[in-house]
C-alpha cells in the first residue's frame, strides 16, 4: 500500500515532466493538469476534504502571488527599463570590454553576476537577468538559457539573502551557520565544475576549454573560497553575494591579463560595434545603478541590520487562508520583502536614467503582459505544492524512500530535495516541505543531522535547474515563450549528472565529515 501511495503521490510530478516532454505543452497548460490532478487525489485518495484542498490551493495562489510573482515582475521589469533606456548597451559594453571572448563572457555574465542576482533577490533574478543579457549580446535565446539554468545550480541554497537556508534551519532547530558551512562543503565541488560544463555548453565541447581553463578553475575558486569562509564565520546571509562580487573582480582581473597576451579565437570571438567615446565613472554609475541600488536596498533592510528589519518586518499582515489541520496564517511581508526593493530600485534607477514616469508605466505594462502566462504557471505550481504538502502527498513520496532505502538514504536525500524544488520552483519551499523529513531520517539511521538536513539544499540545487518556473523565466526574458520542453530536454542531462554526484557526496562524505566532529 506504501508504493501505491507513493507512485500516486508523483503523479503530478510525473504528469508535468511528460506534459512537457512528450506532449510538447506550454508550462502554463502543463502546471493547470496538474493542479487539478492534485486535488483529484488530494480528495479522493488522501481524503483531504475538498475546502480543505480548496485553502491549499488558495494558499499556494497567495505565495506565489506575494512574493514570487513581485519579484520576477520586478527583476524582470528592471531589465526592460534598461534595456529602454539604453543603459544595457553601456553595460555590454563594460562587460565585453572586459573580454571579447564569448566563453569568458558568459562565466561573467551567468556565473559571477547571475550568482550576484541569485544571491541578492533570488526567485527568478539569476535567470531572467543574465539570459536576457547573454541573448542581447547575440547568444542563441536558448542557450543563453541554459547556461544561467546550470550556473543557477548551486547557489540556489543562499537566494534572496540566505533565505532558504535561514527558513531551514530555524525549521528544523539547527545553527545557521554551521548549516550554511555544511551546505558550502557538499556544493564546493559542484561550484568548481559548473564554470567548466558553462565553457563546454558555449563552445559545444571540451575543445572550448583551451587556452581558458586556468580562469575558469579561478572563477570558480574564488567563489567557492570567499563563500566557505562567511557562511562559517558569519551564517548564509551573504554568503553568495560576497563568493559572487569576489568571483566578478577576480574573473575581470584574470581575463584582462589574459586578454593582453592572447586575443579569443575567431569562433569564440564577440564582435561588437566599436565607440570613440570612453565610458566615464558617472555613465557606468548611471547604467548599473537599478542594480547597485538593489544591492544597497536589499542589503540595509535584511537581517544583517537588525533594527531595520525589525522595523520594517513589523508592515505585515497574517491571513488565515488554509482550513485544515496543522492551519498557520499566511503572512503577508508589505515592505520588507525583495520585490517592493527591486521595484523601488528599478524606479530611482529609470530616473537616474533619465525616463519619464510614462515611459516606466509602459515598460511595466508590457512586462505584465510578457510575463501573463508565466504568471499563470508559477499560480499553478505553487498551488498543487501546497495541496501535495497539505494532502500527505509528499510525505508519503518521502517516507517510500526511507523506508527502504535505510542506510543507503543518503544516496536518496538530494533526490528528495530536488523533488521538492521541481514542483515549487523555490528553494525556500523544498526546505518547508522536506526539511523535518530529512532530519527525521538522520535520527532514524544514526547519521549527523547537519549533514543530513543540508543533502536536502544540496539536491534543492539540481532541482532549480529543471523547475518549469526556472524555465519558463528564461524562456520569458529571452521572448522565447512556449519553447519549455525544448529547454528542459537540453537541461535535463546537467540535472541528471549534478544528481549523480550529489548521491556520492552524499552517501561518501558522511563518514568524512563525521570523523572530523565539526557539528555534531
Amino acid at each position: 500500500m506504501t508504493f501505491v501511495m507513493f507512485l500516486l503521490g508523483l503523479v503530478p510530478i510525473l504528469w508535468m515532466i511528460l506534459a512537457l516532454i512528450g506532449f510538447k505543452w506550454a508550462g502554463y497548460k502543463a502546471s493547470i493538469v496538474a493542479m487539478l490532478l492534485a486535488a483529484v487525489l488530494s480528495v479522493t485518495i488522501w481524503k483531504l476534504p475538498l475546502i480543505d484542498t480548496a485553502t491549499a490551493a488558495l494558499e499556494g495562489f497567495a505565495m506565489a502571488a506575494w512574493p514570487i510573482i513581485l519579484v520576477i515582475i520586478a527583476a524582470v521589469f528592471t531589465y526592460n527599463l534598461t534595456l529602454r533606456t539604453g543603459k544595457m548597451e553601456v553595460i555590454k559594453r563594460m562587460i565585453t570590454s572586459v573580454s571579447s571572448d564569448k566563453r569568458i563572457l558568459v562565466i561573467l555574465i551567468g556565473w559571477c553576476f547571475g550568482g550576484f542576482m541569485e544571491g541578492m533577490a533570488g526567485f527568478g533574478t539569476a535567470i531572467a537577468i543574465p539570459a536576457g543579457m547573454l541573448a542581447g549580446l547575440g547568444f542563441p535565446p536558448l542557450l543563453a538559457c541554459l547556461v544561467c539554468l546550470v550556473a543557477n545550480g548551486t547557489p540556489t541554497p543562499f537566494g534572496s539573502i540566505g533565505i532558504p537556508t535561514v527558513t531551514l534551519a530555524n525549521l528544523v532547530g539547527l545553527d545557521n551557520a554551521a548549516l550554511a558551512f555544511t551546505e558550502t562543503l557538499q556544493l564546493a565541488p559542484l561550484m568548481l565544475l559548473s564554470p567548466f560544463i558553462m565553457v563546454m555548453i558555449t563552445g559545444k565541447g571540451f575543445k572550448a576549454l583551451k587556452g581558458i581553463s586556468l580562469i575558469t578553475l579561478i572563477s570558480g575558486l574564488s567563489f567557492v573560497l570567499p563563500q566557505l569562509a562567511v557562511t562559517y564565520f558569519v551564517g548564509s546571509e551573504l554568503a553568495v553575494v560576497v563568493g559572487s562580487i569576489c568571483s566578478l573582480l577576480v574573473t575581470i582581473a584574470a581575463a584582462m591579463l589574459h586578454e593582453r597576451r592572447s586575443s579569443a579565437p575567431t569562433e569564440y570571438r564577440m564582435e561588437m560595434p566599436k565607440s570613440d567615446h570612453s565610458l566615464t565613472v558617472k555613465e557606468a554609475l548611471v547604467a548599473w545603478s537599478p542594480f547597485i541600488l538593489v544591492f544597497v536596498f536589499l542589503l540595509s533592510t535584511s537581517k544583517l541590520i537588525a533594527p531595520v528589519n525589525t522595523f520594517l518586518n513589523q508592515f505585515s499582515t497574517a491571513v488565515p487562508i488554509y482550513t485544515g489541520e496543522g492551519a498557520a496564517p499566511y503572512t503577508f511581508t508589505w515592505i520588507n520583502t525583495p520585490g517592493i526593493w527591486i521595484f523601488l530600485s528599478a524606479f530611482i534607477g529609470g530616473f537616474i536614467q533619465r525616463a519619464t514616469l510614462k515611459e516606466m508605466l509602459y515598460v511595466l505594462k508590457a512586462t505584465l503582459v510578457q510575463m501573463s502566462k508565466t504568471m499563470v504557471t508559477m499560480l499553478c505550481v505553487l498551488a498543487t505544492a501546497k495541496i501535495m504538502g497539505y494532502s500527505g502527498m509528499i510525505t508519503s513520496i518521502a517516507n517510500m524512500f526511507v523506508l527502504t532505502l535505510g542506510s543507503l538514504y543518503p544516496l536518496a536525500a538530494p533526490l528528495i530535495g530536488a523533488l521538492g524544488t521541481f514542483v515549487t520552483g523555490s528553494g525556500t519551499s523544498s526546505s518547508v516541505l522536506f526539511g523535518n523529513v530529512q532530519l527525521q531520517a538522520a535520527n532514524a539511521i544514526g547519521a549527523n543531522a547537519y549533514w543530513m538536513v543540508a543533502l536536502n539544499s544540496l539536491g534543492v540545487a539540481a532541482g532549480k535547474m529543471l523547475a518549469p518556473q526556472s524555465i519558463a523565466i528564461g524562456l520569458v526574458s529571452v521572448n522565447e515563450s512556449g519553447k519549455d520542453g525544448e529547454l528542459l530536454k537540453k537541461v535535463l542531462p546537467y540535472t541528471v549528472l549534478y544528481l549523480v554526484i550529489m548521491a556520492l557526496i552524499a552517501y561518501f562524505g558522511l563518514p568524512l565529515f563525521e570523523s572530523l566532529h565539526l557539528f555534531s
